[in-house]
């Protein structure tokens, strides 16, 4: 980290901005972010208060009055920058990034935990079930699991969805008349899950503080351990690519390039943050920037570099509020919503680190 950034972390009072703060649209929105995604140019973020804004560049937010009760997920749908939401509400809807809500289902008291999607499917949770549809179609499959679904997951083709559970992971393959299923089994609780960028493997994350995949051609175990906190945000970026993930006290990038991914391999750090626990992640494939958010509300932007000599940005300073959601849109937009319901929505003005 720069000098200069070093010494806006140690500020009295912590509210001093950095001249990316200045550049950008702060709110106070009252409500805590609880997640926010990428939509096209835009960004899309949840609240504790049922609200969606989406954030446009060089306009004024969207708000889309959605739940009633806290927004608990979201999926970017398609390009033309629509999201999914699901809530305590038991409501699944699709929202336009101009204020227009479509209700897909309704699952009364049973909270809608994970929604996903995918080129001509979209998929959501509650309880123990997962429901697809395909595009156009009123009915949903079911896919019934042992316990309460803890995170969903398409591959990029949309040929697979990958369900987390306790007791590890479910991936749903469809075929030509029906989907089939294959179990991958780890002891332990499993939340949010992912395919990597070329499907060759699946990592959740877990109740305890740490990460675990899976080799989808032979089910081949990966174990990323040793966080001091649980991993609560991770991400693809970079070329190999990397899984970028929160955690520690930095960026933790574990490599998943190659035949055997992380396995028997060291990952790269950056973005490095003191004392402090990195609570959010975001990040682009194909793009080498990582940017970290932290549990005193600042965020720093690293780069992953072999030779560890890149030198970390700070783009946001301490708030005092720990960093709940960071999304980057391709075109360098920047949103980080705290926990306190502050959000600051930044043009980054060139390369995303």
């Amino acid at each position: 980290m720069t000098a200069e950034a070093a010494l806006a972390r140690k500020r009295p009072g912590g509210f001093e901005e950095t001249p990316l703060e200045r550049q950008g649209l702060r709110l106070d929105t009252g409500a805590p972010v609880t997640g926010a995604v990428a939509a096209g140019t835009r960004v899309a973020a949840g609240f504790g208060d049922g609200v969606v804004r989406f954030f446009h560049p060089n306009e004024p937010p969207t708000i889309v009055e959605a739940h009633r009760g806290a927004v608990l997920c979201l999926a970017a749908e398609d390009h033309s920058g629509s999201v999914l939401t699901g809530g305590d509400d038991g409501r699944f809807l699709r929202l336009s990034p101009d204020g227009t809500i479509e209700e897909i289902a309704s699952f009364g008291t049973r909270w809608v935990d994970c929604v996903a999607a995918a080129p001509g499917l979209y998929a959501c949770s509650s309880s123990r079930t997962a429901h697809v549809w395909r595009t156009g179609a009123n009915a949903a499959r079911t896919f019934e699991h042992p316990s309460t679904v803890g995170g969903l997951a398409f591959d990029a083709k949309g040929r697979r969805l990958a369900v987390a559970h306790y007791g590890g992971a479910t991936v749903w393959e469809r075929g030509e008349r029906r989907w089939k299923a294959k179990r991958l089994v780890w002891k332990g609780s499993h939340g949010a899950v992912a395919f990597s960028p070329d499907g060759k493997y699946v990592v959740t994350s877990m109740q305890e503080n740490a990460l675990h995949g899976w080799r989808l051609r032979d089910k081949a175990d990966m174990r990323m351990s040793g966080y001091p906190a649980k991993v609560k945000s991770f991400t693809w970026v970079g070329t190999a690519p990397f899984l970028a993930t929160s955690g520690a006290d930095a960026a933790v990038c574990w490599p998943f390039d190659g035949n055997d991914g992380p396995m028997g391999r060291p990952p790269m750090t950056c973005a490095y943050g003191g004392k402090q626990l990195c609570t959010a992640i975001a990040g682009l494939v194909g793009h080498n920037g990582v940017f970290a958010g932290f549990a005193d509300g600042c965020v720093i932007a690293g780069r992953l570099s072999p030779d560890g000599e890149m030198e970390d940005l700070l783009v946001k300073g301490s708030s005092g509020a720990p960093v709940a959601a960071l999304a980057l849109t391709p075109e360098g937009w920047l949103f980080v919503g705290e926990d306190s319901g502050r959000v600051l929505w930044v043009p980054l003005g060139g390369d995303e680190a």
